[in-house]
């Protein structure tokens, strides 16, 4: 029998040290886009709470646009997901509406939205988080914290993106109420910061695209971004959010996110 050329010495060092140097080559893709997704989700971790003002935009097919101002605060829950309420302010004919969020790990979001005309606070079931939040093109389950647990994964490519290039990784809901079948991510390889999101519909047909832009850096450590757009392919329609005013630590507790304060919020 024939044998194969015994390896040389110098040239097995060398694949060893490159194996030993990078061992995320021997990675599934799934295992590799779960460490990604992990990455992130750590590199935002110790925030504490934050808050915000933001401008959304609404606009129909033929590009006529609808404002309005709200607020947002979030707060950082240990061993669980965050917890967020959204306030509005303008107009007239929506303020006071607040929409408060306790997101999980793994069980169903919790959600409440208060209703100052009917001077009620509506739980919202969790078979209804595929539906459109306030008009726009933000889904209920678009705005809670995106827990790593939420999601299977899949790594898929490197891509150019921009200026920088990003992991394409795509993300499947463990929840079968989810709206989405799955949602494909472009994450920078820098500051591991979502460039986009691409949302697929039960039907597997492409919904909706998600852009981030204008990141700023909070605490030396926290990426927020100014804007994101939303564009729905199958209505024509989109929703622009603008943030400003990002302040960190600002002192909150369990109490600034409970039902009582979606009656008192100012």
């Amino acid at each position: 029998m024939k044998r194969l050329p015994r390896l040389d010495a110098t040239l097995a060092a060398a694949l060893l040290s490159v194996l030993l140097a990078n061992p995320a080559a021997a990675e599934t893709p799934e295992e590799k886009g779960l460490a990604i997704a992990q990455e992130a989700d750590r590199r935002d971790e110790g925030y504490e709470d934050s808050a915000a003002t933001m401008q959304m935009i609404l606009r129909n097919r033929q590009g006529e646009e609808a404002t309005r101002e709200i607020r947002s605060r979030a707060l950082e829950v240990a061993d669980d997901g965050d917890k967020s309420l959204i306030i509005f302010d303008e107009p007239k004919d929506v303020e006071g509406t607040a929409l408060l969020t306790w997101s999980h790990k793994v069980e169903d979001d919790d959600r409440w939205l208060y209703l100052p005309a009917l001077k009620r606070v509506k739980r919202i079931a969790g078979n209804n988080k595929s539906g459109p939040f306030m008009g726009s093109e933000f889904a209920f389950e678009d705005l809670g914290s995106q827990e790593v647990e939420k999601y299977t994964y899949q790594y898929l490519r490197d891509e150019a993106c921009g200026d920088q290039t990003c992991f394409v990784v795509e993300r499947y809901p463990v929840d079968k109420n989810s709206g989405y079948t799955r949602q494909v991510m472009w994450i920078d390889q820098t500051e591991y910061r979502a460039q986009k999101i691409e949302f697929y519909d039960r039907k597997k047909s492409l919904l909706k695209t998600l852009e981030f832009k204008d990141y700023a850096q909070y605490l030396d450590q926290y990426w927020r971004p100014a804007r994101m757009d939303m564009v729905n392919h199958q209505t024509g329609k989109s929703t622009t959010l603008l943030f400003r005013d990002y302040r960190f630590r600002n002192g909150y507790s369990d109490r600034d996110f409970d039902q009582a304060s979606l009656k008192t919020a100012r």
